[in-house]
């Protein structure tokens, strides 16, 4: 390669004790010309350089009688021949060195102008170079990524041109162009060139040039026209909304737009661009019609088609109107029909809801026997399946009107077996009606009448109290009320047992009275017995000691003391005279 250091070899094949070896440079004519030359002297090789021929840096020989270049050149690619003598007898040997060298990137120079597709014979593409080289490259062509096989003939599909130069350094460059007759498939196509270079021992390398396309003009030959967003699948576009006509030629370059709208068989020219769209702003339904646009280009086949047309609908929705107003107020029982009107294009569809629940498809909405839960809000829905986003709603009130409808929820002891006096109830009543029923109590305490957790009209309220045995007989009524009526509802409790622990106190007192009974009693009997012994205490058979007083047994002595004192008439006549047993 270039650059590189070379030593060119010569080595007599049989021993010399004396010989001389001369290195000779044949030039392009033949003439031989004495670079170098070295004797054989015992078991050295004397050597020196006569002409170096204005090479720099110059030729050396070293001790081994070969030729050195230090720094291979393209001017060092020749023929050297190396002689030996030995006496009378002399032989030689010659080499050829080749010197290869890498060109520089490779460049493309694409034609930049606009190409006609029309013309009818090769145009030049681009200039491929490759530059200072060794030995001259070869450059290839390349369409969409294959290679063209192109000849080297002028012809009127394609041909290319080749060129090598060398230059002074003594390496080559080549440039080659391609023509070739241009059609509108080359519009997207992609080119690029390639340089192919040797190397040594038979190897060879590539170099790409960046790849390139073509700016190409060719005349209109489809017209493409269109409704853009935002409009639906079917074509309709919504009433107020700004719409975009997009018009597209499939000629090179662009040419001018003209839309129109054909009203009454005539063009009523609308627009006219280089951009191919046409925005309308807010449309009404009034713009409904057939759109068109048309390309003005001169340069197109006198069969192409160069104008196409579109239709624009415009779909639109009037606000609904009710067959009553925005409140109906019927009574318990009634029915009733309404109707729901609409215009629309396309032809709306309607449903009824209350509370988001369908109740049915149609214009017409049939209400019979009322009930309260009837009452609520009815929504009439018009949509068009085919527009999206495109609906309107219209609603009414209706107001059932009777008696207050009464609910209580009954309460249950909190023990098993049954209510307790001072047991805490929360009692409830809920009511619904129109006019909105009122809810008061036979007791004090209720709370104000609030809308119920369940809804559906019914308002609720509660009252908190302690049961007792009064309320028990008589029982907490809850009333609601309205214009057109009254409805009542009585709690009842049942039997009402005291508290447990109220009937133990009860039970204590009765045995504390009972035991302070018992105590004045016996000692009421010991104050009467006072002096006698034996009083309290068990009694002793016989005489009672000397000096107690006896107690008088006459007649005039009332039963109720004798046999309250004594042991009683059968015990002092078992013991006889004075005689007591267990006296206490």
């Amino acid at each position: 390669m270039k650059g590189e250091p070379v030593a060119l070899n010569c080595t007599a094949l049989a021993a010399h004790d004396h010989f001389v070896l001369e290195w000779f440079l044949v030039d392009r004519s033949g003439v031989r010309h004495r670079l170098a030359s070295a004797q054989q002297q015992g078991s050295e090789l004397q050597g020196r350089v006569h002409d170096s021929r204005g090479r720099s840096p110059p030729y050396q020989l070293d001790s081994q009688g070969h030729l050195v270049l230090t720094e291979a050149q393209v001017g060092d690619e020749q023929s050297y021949v190396c002689v030996v003598r030995a006496g009378a007898a002399s032989t030689e040997a010659t080499t050829e060195l080749r010197m290869f060298a890498k060109p520089e990137a490779t460049e493309v120079f694409p034609n930049k102008g606009i190409l006609s597709v029309v013309e009818d014979f090769a145009q030049e593409i681009a200039t491929c170079n490759s530059r200072n080289g060794n030995p001259a490259p070869q450059i290839t062509w390349y369409q969409n990524g294959q290679p063209l096989r192109v000849p080297m003939e002028v012809n009127a599909e394609g041909y290319m041109t080749s060129r090598t130069v060398r230059e002074a350094s003594g390496l080559q460059s080549l440039t080659s162009t391609l023509y070739l007759r241009l059609r509108k498939a080359h519009r997207d196509a992609s080119f690029h060139c390639s340089v192919s270079y040797n190397l040594p021992i038979g190897r060879r390398g590539r170099l790409d040039s960046p790849v390139f396309h073509l700016t190409l003009h060719y005349p209109t030959e489809n017209v493409d026209f269109w409704v853009g967003s935002p409009s639906t699948t079917e074509g309709w576009v919504r009433e107020g909304d700004s719409v975009q006509l997009f018009c597209r030629g499939d000629g090179n370059p662009s040419m001018e737009y003209v839309f129109f709208r054909l009203q009454d068989k005539q063009e009523n020219v609308l627009k006219t661009n280089l951009e191919g769209n046409l925005t309308l702003e807010g449309v009404q339904r009034g713009q409904s019609g057939t759109y068109g646009c048309r390309v003005e280009d001169y340069d197109a086949a006198e069969d192409a088609v160069l104008s196409r047309t579109a239709e624009l609908r415009v779909a639109y929705l009037d606000p609904l109107e009710l067959s009553t107003g925005e409140e109906l107020s019927l009574h318990l029982g009634n029915s009733t029909t309404v109707n729901c009107s609409v215009q629309g294009l396309p032809t709306p569809a309607l449903r009824w809801t209350k509370d988001f629940v369908p109740l049915g498809n149609g214009p017409t909405l049939s209400l019979s026997s009322l009930t309260f839960d009837s009452a609520g809000t009815y929504v009439c829905e018009a949509s068009m399946p085919t527009v999206p986003l495109l609906s309107r709603t219209q609603s009414f009130k209706l107001l059932v009107q009777g008696p207050p409808q009464l609910s209580a929820e009954e309460t249950q002891p909190q023990t098993e077996g049954g209510w307790r006096e001072g047991d805490e109830v929360r009692l409830v009543c809920s009511a619904r009606g129109y006019p909105e029923p009122k809810l008061s109590w036979s007791q004090l305490g209720g709370s104000p009448a609030e809308p119920a957790l369940t809804g559906q009209g019914w308002v609720s309220s509660s009252l908190t109290l302690k049961v007792t045995s009064a309320l028990s007989r008589e029982g907490v009524s809850c009333e609601a009320s309205n214009t057109h009526g009254k409805k009542q509802h009585v709690f009842h409790f049942g039997s009402v047992a005291p508290q447990t622990s109220q009937a133990g106190v009860a039970v204590m007192a009765v045995a504390v009275s009972v035991g302070l009974l018992l105590l004045v009693v016996a000692a009421f009997y010991c104050m009467r017995r006072k002096g006698r012994p034996g009083c309290c205490r068990r009694g002793e058979k016989g005489a009672p000691p000397p000096g107690d007083p006896q107690l008088s047994h006459s007649g005039s002595e009332r039963p109720e003391q004798t046999g309250l004192l004594m042991g009683g008439a059968s015990g002092g006549a078992r013991h006889g005279s004075g005689g007591f047993g267990d006296e206490c």
